[in-house]
């Protein structure tokens, strides 16, 4: 049965990812390699100076990814924490990744922007999602239209859930070569 249910939420996560555009889909494989250290980004993704330095700083944009990991498994179970006391230590580096994350152009909505999240960060951070996603996509750094794309985009459940799973994501897409895939 569990096997069932392992596939069927890979399954789910597949068709997901597959929903998303060509650039949202390039750009969350980029981001997981970075985030998550897999490949070199540099030789994998960069088609030219402006995209390799985008690159570079999306690499030390990342570093805070680290303490966000510490921060959100610090109680040894993920994050129940969501007391006032956590809000600066969680939400002022994540708030500045995502804001970095959507200033780039190529997250058009909350269901692409938390995807790449939770497999940034795990579960834990899901109820962290729609507060970060809904501050950095109001402010200046974005520009007023997409900044209108951007935040209703985000679902009236998603932005009141009353609870979040604690489910580990199962599926993490990765770059495939052509000649691979064929």
């Amino acid at each position: 049965m569990a096997t069932t249910t392992t596939t069927q939420t890979i399954l789910t996560e597949m068709r997901e990812f597959a929903g998303f555009s060509p650039s949202e889909q390039r750009y969350i494989r980029r981001s997981l390699d970075i985030g998550l250290g897999r490949q070199d980004a540099f030789r994998r993704w960069a088609r030219g100076p402006a995209e390799a330095a985008s690159i570079r700083t999306q690499y030390v944009m990342y570093q805070d990814l680290k303490l966000l990991r510490s921060l959100l498994t610090a109680d040894g179970e993920g994050s129940e924490a969501a007391g006032l006391e956590d809000l600066e230590s969680v939400m002022g580096p994540l708030l500045r990744v995502t804001t970095f994350d959507l200033s780039q152009g190529r997250i058009e909505s909350f269901s692409a922007y938390r995807f790449l999240y939770e497999r940034l960060l795990g579960a834990a951070v899901r109820p962290w999602l729609p507060g970060a996603f809904c501050g950095a996509a109001a402010l200046p750094h974005i520009r007023p239209e997409r900044r209108k794309e951007l935040l209703q985009s985000i679902s009236e459940a998603a932005a009141t859930a009353p609870a979040w799973s604690m489910r580990a994501p199962q599926f993490f897409p990765e770059y495939v070569e052509m000649e691979d895939a064929a």
